[in-house]
């Protein structure tokens, strides 16, 4: 059946230097992640994508994804959607922490501005009501004409997509608790519908008025008895779940990661989406041969052969936090830097991970040197450090956004300067230019005398020779950076779940010399070999 990609159209194909070939490891993603989800008047299936800053319609029947609202464009971070009669579509901008409004011609406003975690939304009878996914969040109807808002409910702890039931209650997901809850819209005392699940993040209703319910952590879907919290599990699929949506009797569910899946009759699920990679981000080969590959929400092993396994989730046990870059530092072991600032040590197979700094202003690269010092990346301010036994030394100032790092051959840190278009060498409390002239180089890589430079603006990646100067580029028109023309919106934090997200086109290398680059644009990992 023909698709339409709807996340990312490259210019020209990927070309290479003589003597080097290209594989994709993962076939390219077509959404940024999938959020909230809803059916339009059309029959079609539109996805909030919150990483892309992106909507997206998916045709139900050939799998075709049209970008509604593109990256780029004046919605940001969109996580859930609704429509109303006339066909204006309101989406919550999470991390804008405001709720806005597309009109069919493609006009947009800004409806209500003070909603921190802006998340759930839904539309019943002439009422927009929308919620906060935070601790001590509000749910509130908000008045299309400016005004204040009305609260239905304060104080409730992470709240994910809603609807109104058919009682004309608001059946809401409480994901602090592991519960549901439902309130009348008037307002009043919440009552539990149904607990001990699997930690519920969407509630829809179907036609005969049972609960449909998305489970975050176990990756099951439920149907509930509103009257009684019976339930019956219609699917396990993988944790990451994220919302559900019914186009006329069919039963469709998203997942965090990309994917979309219809719930066959039969128990069984048929893929309308595949699933693929959010950005990706960091990349690392383990000491078992398996690449790791770091996507936010979400970690990934890559085996030999394609086959890709989720490492962990911001859901599961251990999870150091929204994972950007990544280092192995030993047998199953790997170092972690996070949205939220923090380094960790993260052993996926135990669950179990280890604070080993924290504190600190948008990390991007690490490494991990021979004698175990960590050197890490803090673009916010411009600084590179390292840790080592507990103590934290300052290598580098003054930088600017720095992201990727490595270990020369010296023992001394390379360090990109995505902001300086160069990458330079850390010792001793200065800074040495040891190539320059690039745009906005991201993932660096040390390979015996040879650095490897992903630069996420010209779409190289470019081979310099640290003893003899020679430079020379490797692969041209690489599915990395914002498409062309596009000049991507700040994305700023989810409340405590994630700092900044910004993109990562990182490198890694194989012990039979292949380079692995994370292409963060189609969503993809690409394996580069010599000859």
């Amino acid at each position: 059946m023909p698709v339409v990609s709807g996340r990312y159209t490259a210019g020209s194909d990927i070309t290479l230097a003589e003597g080097w070939t290209l594989q994709r490891l993962t076939q390219p993603s077509r959404l940024f992640g999938a959020n909230g989800i809803r059916t339009g008047a059309d029959g079609r299936i539109y996805v909030a994508q919150v990483s892309g800053s992106q909507i997206s319609a998916v045709d139900v029947n050939t799998g075709a994804v049209e970008a509604i609202s593109p990256m780029g464009g004046d919605i940001v971070a969109p996580d859930d959607l609704v429509f109303d009669q006339a066909g204006n579509l309101f989406v919550t901008e999470i991390t804008e922490g405001r709720v806005s409004m597309r009109a069919p011609n493609g006009a947009t406003h800004v409806v209500y501005g003070d909603i921190p975690c802006a998340n759930p939304i839904t539309w019943h009878n002439g009422q927009l009501i929308a919620g906060e996914c935070r601790m001590g969040g509000r749910i509130m109807q908000l008045d299309l004409h400016g005004g204040p808002p009305r609260i239905i409910l304060a104080d409730v702890s992470m709240t994910n997509a809603f609807t109104v039931g058919p009682d004309g209650k608001l059946y809401f997901p409480v994901m602090a608790t592991n519960e549901i809850w439902r309130i009348d819209l008037a307002g009043g005392v919440a009552e539990i519908v149904a607990g001990g699940l699997g930690v519920p993040d969407s509630v829809k209703f179907d036609e005969q008025g049972y609960i449909i319910s998305t489970q975050v952590h176990s990756g099951q879907v439920l149907r509930i008895d509103p009257r009684t919290g019976a339930r019956v599990v219609l699917a396990t699929l993988t944790p990451g779940l994220d919302n559900s949506t019914f186009v006329g009797d069919r039963l469709f569910v998203s997942n965090m990661a990309g994917y979309i899946t219809e719930i066959l009759p039969d128990g069984n699920t048929s893929d309308l989406v595949p699933n693929g990679l959010n950005w990706p981000l960091g990349l690392a080969m383990g000491n078992d041969g398996a690449l790791y590959v770091a996507d936010g929400a979400c970690s990934y092993r890559l085996r030999p052969g394609g086959k890709i396994q989720l490492a962990g989730m911001l859901f599961t046990k251990g999870y150091p936090g929204y994972a950007r870059g990544v280092a192995a530092s030993g047998p199953g072991e790997f170092i972690i830097t996070t949205g939220t600032g923090t380094v960790a040590r993260y052993w996926p197979d135990l669950g179990e991970s280890e604070v080993l700094a924290t504190g600190f202003d948008q990390l991007y690269g690490v490494a991990s040197a021979p004698d175990g010092t960590i050197i890490f990346a803090e673009s916010g301010t411009g600084r590179v450090h390292s840790t080592k036994s507990g103590s934290i030394e300052q290598l580098g100032t003054d930088l600017s956004h720095p992201t990727g790092v490595t270990v020369g051959p010296d023992g001394l840190p390379l360090v990109a300067e995505s902001g300086a278009g160069r990458v330079v060498k850390l010792s001793g409390g200065k800074t040495e230019i040891v190539l320059d002239g690039l745009q906005n180089p991201q993932g660096v890589l040390i390979q015996g005398r040879l650095l490897y430079v992903v630069d996420a603006a010209s779409k190289e990646l470019v081979e310099y020779d640290l003893a003899s100067g020679a430079r020379r580029n490797i692969a041209f028109a690489l599915p990395v950076g914002a498409p062309a023309g596009v000049v991507p919106k700040y994305i700023g934090p989810i409340g405590n779940l994630s700092g900044p997200m910004g993109a990562f086109a990182d490198i890694a290398a194989g012990t039979d010399g292949t380079l692995f680059i994370s292409a963060d644009a189609e969503g993809s990992v690409l394996a580069i070999r010599p000859g």
